[in-house]
């Protein structure tokens, strides 16, 4: 789904006076956002993966969510991440209106927040949520020299982040210059080019996606580098949502402690 038919289907609903009553969050980002916003009564179903809603149904996984589980749940409201994953057919199948949440930036984040609010009847909490976030950005410091960084999103292939990702701006507004060779979220790469690259911080993510990782400063090749390594939790990194600004600040105070 394009963002502009998303704003027209926004506009749509918000003419029409929609509010959510029943919601299933088929997009593990967006958990973090509805409970701050104290909209968690309204989830009846969730992925697995969605630690918060211990009350909601769980609906398989974001990837393979369980259509007959989610009609049984008579949602309103569905949030998802992709239509790879929730094709045009699946939501067709369900009498719900669809919110798609997949920002690519912080601003992207904060943007979502507000529209997702404007669904729930949640806009007061919106307006306070959004502020606590900007001022978590004002607290960032200027780094005199910003750290070329790689984020290695999987060992093997080796994947790492590309410009169109969340993370990709998390690091470079903490003050870092992330090494990327396209516009993609993830591409692939190889030890080569990561030599080539000479990174200062390479970043290495633990979690579903790269479960046993090597790391990194044990790895062939890799003890060439002149670089710090930097273990991160997946499910913290790189799910946009309001532990983004805080990651911002952590890998901002990371980066200011290396000069």
């Amino acid at each position: 789904m394009s963002r502009l038919l998303a704003a027209l289907l926004l506009l749509l609903f918000s003419t029409s006076s929609f509010a959510a009553q029943r919601i299933v969050v088929l997009a593990p980002a967006a958990a973090d956002i509805i409970e701050k916003l104290d909209a968690g009564v309204l989830v009846v179903g969730k992925t697995r993966n969605v630690e918060e809603f211990p009350r909601a149904q769980k609906v398989g996984s974001h990837i393979r969510p369980n259509l007959e589980i989610i009609r049984a749940l008579d949602p309103d409201l569905l949030i998802i991440s992709s239509n790879r994953f929730f094709s045009a057919e699946m939501a067709g199948q369900i009498d719900a209106q669809l919110f798609h949440y997949a920002p690519d930036s912080l601003n992207d984040i904060l943007q979502q927040i507000n529209d997702l609010a404007a669904l729930l009847e949640r806009t007061e909490q919106a307006r306070t949520l959004i502020a606590a976030q900007r001022r978590k950005l004002s607290q960032l410091q200027p780094i005199e020299k910003p750290p070329a960084v790689i984020y290695e999103i999987t060992e093997a292939p080796l994947t790492i982040a590309g410009n169109n990702n969340i993370l990709a701006d998390l690091i470079n507004t903490a003050g870092g210059r992330l090494i990327s060779v396209g516009s993609r979220k993830m591409l692939r790469f190889n030890p080569e080019a990561v030599l080539s690259s000479q990174p200062d911080v390479y970043i290495w993510q633990v979690g579903p996606m790269n479960q046993h990782p090597t790391p990194p400063a044990e790895r062939a090749l890799y003890h060439l580098l002149d670089a710090d390594f930097l273990k991160v939790d997946q499910l913290q990194y790189s799910r946009a949502n309001t532990r983004s600004f805080d990651n911002a600040l952590t890998l901002n105070r990371y980066f200011r402690e290396r000069q």
